[in-house]
């Protein structure tokens, strides 16, 4: 048996998504710009996904730009919010220490172009409050975007609340919003949010195809040059198939928070709760205010790497953080940045459920990785030492 634990990575694609991608691959394949029936056809449908998009975000649908995922929706929000800020002389951006990758390589881009970055604490719990957030805002700041729900150890932000900060200030608010949508409600207007990235292989949609959302009166800036797709915005033929897999997903995600949420958030704490039977380990981030089906922990005395492959070898798909970095040798920068240690961050877990997990996959799970933890520990030098009191432990 294989159990997939690595849904924060990429979800399999639903039975839902493919049933309304076909008749786009098959039948109604035209170039959405072309002005004969086939395009027009294929036009109304690419209308018809926009609409529904806005409608589960709560926002209009000339507020939705297709694009090819979440990492092309967080640069284009941020750097068109610095183009905008730039021109009124504005030029201070807040963020936090723990932001995905697309967002914190794009901050960085833009220091060595002039402007300041305040990167907030998220503390141990790995959360940012709206008065940390209010007391970083200057009269220079043209930018506020923290992540809703953390991609690692998915803490959910109180976005509603910083929206609100923002709002006051008059300053433009950004989420990234991918680990969230379809997983919890999202709603922009109630949420305060000027612009929102999505992704929709995090809710069983087709990879390579996402949203931004950008509030009207907000003057985005082009990535990429070309056509007049996405109202002169986006360039390049839009990929009806992909588009129209991502709004039946999302509204088959959506629709079904009610009953998966529940679900799924007790056999995350089930899990928790199994894996807290084992000693010097820590759940990261707050045990409750974090995603239904997000569990990260840590591990005192072994290697990360190790463990995911010894679990592989068991059958269990999980990850140690971010797909976007398990190339790296470094630890996770979200465990330092909630003050894990290096030797600490080096030995974590993630582990990522979706509706379809049941309990005797969580217990298979559970008992894997108490098996592997004490089989790496029973051969580490390092656990060895921390045993005979030549290092001090930690994690209690």
């Amino acid at each position: 048996m294989r159990i997939y634990a690595d849904n924060a990575a990429t979800t399999k694609m639903s039975r839902t998504a493919i049933d309304a991608m076909l008749p786009y691959l098959e039948t109604v394949y035209g170039n959405p710009s072309s002005l004969h029936t086939v395009g027009q056809e294929a036009k109304e449908a690419l209308e018809d996904a926009r609409t529904r998009i806005a409608a589960l975000l709560g926002a209009a649908p000339r507020e939705i730009y297709f694009t090819s995922g979440g990492s092309e929706a967080d640069n284009q929000a941020i750097r068109s919010a610095a183009i905008l800020g730039k021109r009124k002389g504005k030029t201070h951006i807040i963020s936090t220490a723990f932001e995905h990758h697309a967002v914190l390589h794009t901050l960085k881009k833009l220091e060595k172009e002039g402007f300041t970055v305040t990167y907030l604490d998220v503390h141990e719990n790995g959360l940012v409050t709206p008065e940390q957030v209010e007391a970083a805002i200057t009269p220079e700041t043209c930018l506020v975007t923290i992540m809703y729900a953390n991609n690692e150890i998915g803490t959910i932000q109180p976005i509603r609340a910083i929206g609100a900060v923002c709002r006051k200030a008059g300053v433009l608010f950004h989420t990234d919003a991918v680990q969230a949508v379809g997983h919890i409600p999202v709603n922009v207007a109630e949420d305060n949010i000027d612009m929102l990235s999505l992704s929709a292989h995090k809710f069983h949609g087709p990879k390579g195809i996402g949203v931004l959302y950008a509030k009207r009166g907000i003057i985005l800036s082009s990535l990429i040059e070309g056509g007049a797709q996405e109202r002169n915005k986006r360039a390049g033929t839009e990929n009806i198939p992909a588009i129209m897999g991502m709004a039946a997903a999302m509204e088959e995600a959506v629709r079904s928070l009610p009953e998966t949420m529940p679900r799924v958030t007790a056999l995350r704490d089930r899990l928790i709760a199994g894996l807290n039977e084992i000693p010097h380990g820590a759940l990261n981030g707050d045990a409750k205010n974090r995603l239904p089906g997000n569990v990260n922990f840590c591990f005192e005395g072994i290697e990360g790497e190790s463990l995911l492959l010894l679990l592989d070898d068991r059958g269990v798909c999980a990850s140690s953080g971010s797909a976007c970095t398990s190339g790296s040798l470094d630890p996770s920068h979200v465990l330092l940045a909630i003050g894990r240690p290096h030797e600490v961050a080096h030995g974590s877990l993630r582990l990522t459920l979706d509706a379809s997990a049941t309990e005797a996959e969580v217990d298979a799970i559970i008992a894997a990785v108490q098996e592997v933890v004490e089989y790496l520990r029973n051969m580490s030098p390092v656990w060895r030492e921390l045993m005979n009191g030549e290092r001090k432990f930690v994690i209690d």
